[in-house]
């Protein structure tokens, strides 16, 4: 295990020792797993304890874990990521909590902890339909008002469920249902027999 691994977990299991929380580390990274319902209290801690310091939240998203059932992985199908920085110890932190509702994927907002995981959160609820209790101001941030869907869920089709179009008739812009046939965007790696065969 790195040093900040073990820092970690002594500071949590000291501080949080009901967090259910796992450390590891691999590839040089390490990653913190997190019980929702100590999804704040952690990242505070993280954030405030004197040998951790994580001042700064790089980024934030929402996984959907839903094609990796095929490889072993059991549990939610959402959840979400952080990535940290400490400057004053120079360490990185990946952070990772489950959405335990598959239906209605949502955990406490981090707004409080880091003012700036606002516009994230926004984008992960845009994107990814998942919900942060708590926050200010949650709504779609790249997508239209109109949108229907979370364009990076696995089960979104690419071409998504509707299209707008400037309508000269109606002088404004309509929703109609998608009108593009869906296609197979996946190359072909078995050839039929006698493929590309001149025929001579």
């Amino acid at each position: 295990m790195s040093e900040l691994s073990v820092t970690l977990a002594e500071v949590l299991a000291a501080q949080l020792p009901d967090a259910a929380i796992q450390v590891r580390t691999a590839l040089g990274e390490t990653t913190l797993q997190v019980a929702a319902q100590h999804w704040v209290a952690a990242c505070t801690l993280l954030r405030d304890h004197p040998a951790l310091h994580f001042e700064q939240l790089i980024d934030l998203c929402s996984i959907d874990w839903s094609d990796y059932a095929a490889v072993g992985r059991d549990g939610p199908r959402y959840g979400v990521v952080v990535h940290l920085l400490s400057v004053r110890h120079n360490h990185r932190l990946r952070v990772h909590v489950d959405c335990p509702d598959d239906d209605y994927p949502m955990v406490d907002t981090l707004i409080p902890v880091w003012p700036n995981a606002n516009w994230y959160e926004r984008e992960a609820f845009d994107l990814m339909g998942t919900v942060f209790a708590g926050h200010p101001d949650l709504r779609r941030l790249l997508t239209d008002y109109g949108f229907v869907g979370h364009p990076f869920r696995k089960d979104f089709p690419i071409s998504g469920h509707v299209e707008m179009r400037y309508d000269p008739e109606q002088q404004r812009v309509i929703y109609q249902p998608v009108s593009i046939e869906p296609r197979n965007n996946v190359p072909r790696i078995v050839r039929e027999a006698h493929y590309g065969d001149t025929g001579e």
